[in-house]
């Protein structure tokens, strides 16, 4: 009987990319992969430790997950991704729980980890390894919806001030073209339609292995793979849109009109303070363009309010901007202080309360925006990929090409035939609220939007 191993991923999609590769590492070493925690030898806890709550959640997980060694047949405890290098000496002080903890670069080694704490012994491993190979390993998809991300480069070398990816991540690295268009072809075999790429910045990608980022190129090949039908693109960094990139997007049948876009702020002296390269003037170029070649382009970015010396002018004119906008997706976060950035050492901190109060006000201007943006989508006809059943087992639940996955709501609705996760089928729009849907599944000829 093979012995179960129970997996938590916490955190971003290309922490779930890994926690796959391990989970496949395992499998094809004739472990089980069990999503009941209560029937597992050995728990892996795959972190996230990027911000303050992402921290928290994971020390709750991996006390949480201790709980099963005396309720359940859990014999050990391993710790691996972001907060396991971030803190990886902290976690073996403080955590006498764990018996093994693994940094970024030793997910290959996840095999003799296991090995070694069933019997009985502690693995702790964190050398600098900046090879992106493991990537190239076979993946255990926790669960086949149609969709599945495609991690094409590992770490980071933008240095925002605030951020500590590139101190945990390590550098950026790209992976080469053939092994992208490659793990595509496999997952398009085991029924995927729809391949979300990510990065922490995809724009930069190829410029460490090509002199130049190359990501139109590898997204002109990921066009050519036999069975998918959508390509989603993530994460996208301003400063490295290019008129190539824009008209690649354009004319490709595949690749979604969705541009996943953060900018952060669009106070251009912020922006200098965050370290983000270009400008206020820039971003908004960049998305008139956008706009311009593709009038059905989904946008969608990322907003940070209350960062070190932000003033209220530079909040009002963020304020403004979110108006001005109307994007069709935004995440709001508050500025979260972490140790060991240029931000966290500054001595013009924002008091918590005026920055709730900012959060609270641009996140109900965001919110009414979207439900009138959707309110406009009803009665309309729009393809959309089937992920499932809903929580009440009322209504199917799938996704336009306006929502990406885990963070842009659902369209659910009825259907008058069965359908599979996987499936792809016409929704008409009936119901609008501020993030989700709700249609019907219509099986005439009446069409779909373009995308």
């Amino acid at each position: 009987m093979s012995i179960k191993i129970g997996m938590v991923s916490l955190g971003c999609a290309k922490n779930q990319v890994d926690a796959e590769i391990m989970a496949g590492n395992l499998t094809a070493n004739n472990f089980e992969i069990t999503s009941d925690p209560s029937q597992a030898e050995v728990i892996i806890i795959n972190t996230c430790g990027f911000i303050e709550d992402a921290k928290k959640e994971a020390i709750d997980a991996i006390l949480e997950m201790a709980e099963y060694k005396k309720t359940g047949v859990c014999k050990a405890l391993v710790v691996t991704g972001c907060l396991a290098e971030r803190y990886f000496e902290d976690i073996q002080e403080s955590m006498p729980e764990v018996d093994a903890v693994l940094g970024i670069g030793q997910y290959k080694d996840i095999l003799a980890a296991v090995e070694e704490v069933l019997k009985g012994k502690k693995y702790f491993d964190r050398t600098e390894d900046f090879s992106v190979d493991y990537l190239d390993d076979s993946r255990l998809l926790f669960e086949n919806t149609g969709s599945a991300y495609l991690k094409i480069a590992e770490g980071c070398d933008n240095r925002c001030n605030y951020c500590a990816i590139p101190s945990i991540r390590g550098p950026f690295r790209s992976r080469p073209i053939e092994n992208l268009v490659a793990e595509a072809e496999g997952l398009a075999k085991q029924g995927i339609r729809e391949l979300v790429v990510v990065a922490q910045d995809t724009t930069r990608y190829g410029k460490d292995i090509y002199g130049k980022p190359s990501l139109p190129e590898l997204l002109t090949e990921l066009d050519k793979v036999e069975g998918i039908e959508w390509i989603r693109v993530m994460y996208l960094y301003p400063d490295e849109i290019t008129e190539r990139l824009i008209d690649t997007i354009a004319k490709s049948k595949k690749i979604l009109h969705y541009v996943d876009l953060p900018i952060q702020h669009i106070s251009t002296r912020l922006l200098a303070e965050m370290n983000r390269r270009g400008t206020g003037d820039d971003i908004r170029r960049i998305f008139r363009e956008f706009k311009e070649r593709m009038p059905d382009c989904m946008i969608r970015t990322s907003l940070i309010v209350g960062y070190p010396g932000e003033t209220e002018d530079d909040y009002l004119e963020l304020k403004d901007f979110l108006k001005e906008t109307q994007f069709d997706r935004v995440g709001i976060f508050k500025y979260s202080m972490e140790e060991g950035t240029v931000a966290a050492e500054s001595d013009n901190q924002i008091a918590p309360e005026i920055m709730d109060e900012r959060y609270d006000s641009l996140m109900e201007i965001q919110q009414g925006i979207s439900l009138e943006l959707n309110k406009g989508k009803v009665g309309k006809v729009y393809k959309t990929l089937v992920e499932g059943v809903s929580d009440d087992g009322i209504f199917y639940k799938g996704r336009t090409y306006a929502h990406a996955p885990e963070v842009d709501g659902y369209v659910y609705f009825t259907s008058e035939e069965p359908l599979e996760p996987g499936d792809m089928v016409d929704v008409k729009m009936l119901i609008a609220e501020e993030y989700d849907m709700t249609g019907e599944a219509i099986f005439t000829e009446e069409g779909t939007a373009l995308n």
